[in-house]
């Protein structure tokens, strides 16, 4: 019985630390929803895993994924957690403060929670604000909102962007030039 008690307390613990990276212009949500059709923890490593059909939400935030690990750790930083999705492909999206959504996918999805950062890697897609990049592996530095692609090491696919140009006609009706 003390065993399953602890499996219970273990698993919203991994969490608190997720429910702490909500953007300081967002109000904190009261909950962090997860959903998987199997969760297991790995108490002696301090690791959550959660398995097929896998959805957080918190607040302005969504990870879908086949598979979900989070790593809670000291040496993680203030927010101690490592989200690591994988899927086919896994998702993860952010609306940003200006109403547009960020979305990112690719076979493996990592977010350091303190630092805000992902990594995809594996046909690894970011879509923000109607622009589109494409790659074998991107880094972004949400805080920064810098963005690294490369194409794989041994493909002969390159780093592929879609700019879509601004619709003047939006711009006049505002009262723009």
């Amino acid at each position: 019985m003390t065993n399953k008690f602890a499996h219970l307390l273990v698993i919203p613990s991994l969490f608190i630390a997720f429910a702490s990276f909500a953007e300081n212009t967002t109000p904190p949500a009261d909950q962090v929803s997860i959903s998987a059709d199997t969760q297991l923890a790995q108490l002696k490593d301090n690791i959550g895993i959660f398995e097929k059909n896998v959805e957080i939400i918190h607040g302005n935030r969504r990870i879908k994924a086949d598979r979900l690990e989070v790593h809670k750790r000291e040496d993680l930083g203030d927010n101690k957690q490592l989200l690591v999705a994988t899927g086919s492909p896994a998702y993860f999206e952010e609306k940003q403060t200006d109403g547009t959504v960020m979305s990112a996918s690719a076979d493996e999805v990592r977010y350091d929670v303190a630092k805000r950062y992902l990594t995809l890697v594996g046909n690894a897609q970011v879509t923000q604000a109607g622009q589109k990049i494409n790659a074998k592996s991107i880094t972004y530095d949400m805080d920064q909102q810098l963005i690294s692609a490369e194409k794989g090491a041994s493909s002969s696919d390159r780093v592929h962007t879609i700019l879509v140009p601004v619709d003047s006609k939006k711009d006049k009706s505002k009262g723009q030039p």
